[in-house]
């Protein structure tokens, strides 16, 4: 079977000047379908039809044959028909001509592939490239604006309303005139839409740089009740900082899907790390991030040898892995003298969410208390306060103690909800709100201890474990009263009685020692180093 490609290419766009031949993605805008027609499995030969040197030169060197176009055939008001078929050889026999706009870069040739296929099998005689974009539209009769529709419905359920993008129309030879390429047999091929961009207006051309230009994303992470799950927050905050969907990946051994909790991000779970580097040798990932902990060597060197074009970036890694990855953020940590690595509180992620709220006011006496150890709290620190405070010399005191998703008691520790003054919460999406209603906190040294220093709120904390107690922000000179790994009960309520009893000036010096640190722009930093990698 021969198939024809034929690229229309003129040179007078009067709306983007040269633009077929301007430089998106690296390559001018005519060299993607070019590439597309050259190496797909059904198109036997490619024709360029332009009046252009630079279009010609452009097609030859990559391999296409050239038609020049008489001028005749130039104007703004010849049909793209006439240039089409005035292209064809005539002293060939072919089976399908199809036509490919060089305005639809963001075309793939797998798609391209399955719409000839598609054609050919079912016997058609035009198949045009399509998108279905339902949509509540107004037309005009008699002089006045009226609805092209009878019942007004989400998207959804509206009924299928197929735009062509002019990516590509794959006609029966026999139909090719200069006056038509749709015979009696036709049909829309749907294919997605971001390969749906026509470049038309300046506008059109960003949009279609940014697709292009865009980073293919992957992210690994593993979090449990051992390690805790602030891995699993900054993984979902950071894949909200793409123009693309990243793929996150986490190993079955040791993260179970659940601590991600609800979430519209691709989840993609692993057997080990032979199985990831599997999955990855598939992939062009451009950027690929680790949120796992210390990472080896060896890992490191196996990941660049299945991703040898991707960048590399790690959080809170203090392993020998960092010496192989091409950026460091350890926000918990000191500073390295690793030039790659950037560490303390400047490049601490926030929640989204704690970016509407301002710092608590300092009020005249504490009525409410904040608790929470994260998403695991292994050291089982949230049984050892509720134990406390339920005891009657606390009744007149509220405590908020917040529960996370990785820990393995909930059930046991909701029953405290007995207590008048005491409410225990399990997995909630309104951190901020709750913290902001009360006046100290008890937390351990991750996440949640920037997230009450963000909202300046007087805090005491404890160390989960000894990585934990490397951590440098959580500290007695930021404004926490640090009080150790695993400290006595009699420690930890002697603190407590000392902060609830906590003059107003003692928790207004706290609160200006917290809210000395910019906490809030930490995300913006690190996005900039990622994007300017």
């Amino acid at each position: 079977m021969k198939i024809l490609a034929v690229i229309p290419a003129r040179a007078g766009s009067k709306v983007i000047p040269n633009k077929n031949i301007r430089i998106i993605g690296g390559h001018p805008l005519i060299y993607y379908s070019i590439k597309n027609a050259l190496s797909s499995q059904y198109i036997t030969d490619v024709i360029i039809t332009t009046d252009s040197d630079h279009v010609r030169i452009i097609g030859e060197q990559m391999g296409a044959k050239v038609k020049w176009r008489d001028s005749s055939l130039c104007g703004d008001a010849v049909t793209l028909d006439a240039v089409i078929a005035d292209a064809v050889p005539k002293d060939e026999n072919w089976d399908y001509i199809v036509t490919m706009q060089p305005t639809s870069p963001t075309l793939r040739v797998e798609t391209l592939d399955a719409a000839i296929k598609y054609a050919i099998d079912n016997d058609l005689d035009t198949l045009i490239s399509a998108i279905n974009a339902p949509h509540l539209s107004w037309g005009e009769k008699d002089g006045k604006k009226v609805p092209n529709y009878t019942e007004r419905l989400n998207r959804q359920y509206l009924p299928p309303c197929y735009m062509e993008t002019g990516a590509f129309v794959i006609s029966r030879a026999s139909v090719v005139t200069p006056k038509t390429r749709i015979g009696e047999k036709v049909d829309v091929y749907e294919i997605p839409e971001d390969e749906s961009q026509d470049v038309d207006t300046f506008e059109d051309l960003r949009s279609v740089a940014a697709t292009l230009e865009r980073e293919k994303v992957a992210i690994y992470v593993n979090g449990n009740n051992k390690r805790g799950i602030g891995h699993i927050y900054r993984a979902l905050e950071l894949a909200d900082e793409f123009y693309s969907k990243p793929d996150i990946y986490y190993d079955i051994n040791q993260t179970d899907p659940k601590v991600f909790g609800v979430t519209t991000h691709t989840l993609i779970p692993v057997n080990g790390i032979h199985d990831l580097f599997n999955r990855c040798q598939k992939e062009e990932y451009t950027l690929f991030i680790n949120d796992i902990l210390t990472t080896s060597l060896d890992y490191m060197i196996g990941l660049r040898s299945v991703l040898p074009k991707a960048k590399i970036v790690n959080f809170e890694d203090d392993g020998e892995g960092i010496l192989k990855a091409d950026l460091v953020f350890n926000a918990l940590y000191h500073q390295d003298d690793l030039p790659q690595v950037k560490a303390g509180e400047k490049y601490y992620i926030s929640g989204k969410t704690f970016m509407f709220y301002k710092s608590i006011k300092i009020k005249e006496k504490v009525k409410k208390v904040f608790i929470s150890f994260g998403g695991a709290d292994p050291q089982n620190y949230s049984d050892r306060l509720l134990d406390m405070i339920c005891k009657e010399e606390y009744k007149d005191y509220k405590f908020v103690v917040v529960l996370g998703r990785a820990k393995y008691n909930v059930d046991a520790l909701l029953e405290y909800n007995k207590y008048d003054n005491i409410e225990v919460l399990y997995d909630v999406s309104n951190m901020p709100e709750i913290m902001s209603s009360c006046d100290v906190g008890v937390t351990s040294r991750g996440r949640t201890g920037y997230e009450l220093a963000i909202l300046g709120i007087p805090s005491i904390s404890m160390a989960q474990n000894h990585r934990e107690e490397k951590h440098g922000f959580v500290c007695n000179e930021n404004g926490f009263s640090y009080i150790g790994l695993n400290p006595e009960d009699e420690v930890i309520k002697a603190t407590l009685d000392m902060y609830i009893k906590m003059s107003q000036k003692g928790r207004q010096h706290y609160q200006d020692m917290l809210l000395s640190h910019d906490l809030r722009g930490g995300r913006k930093r690190v996005m900039g180093l990622i994007n300017g990698m």
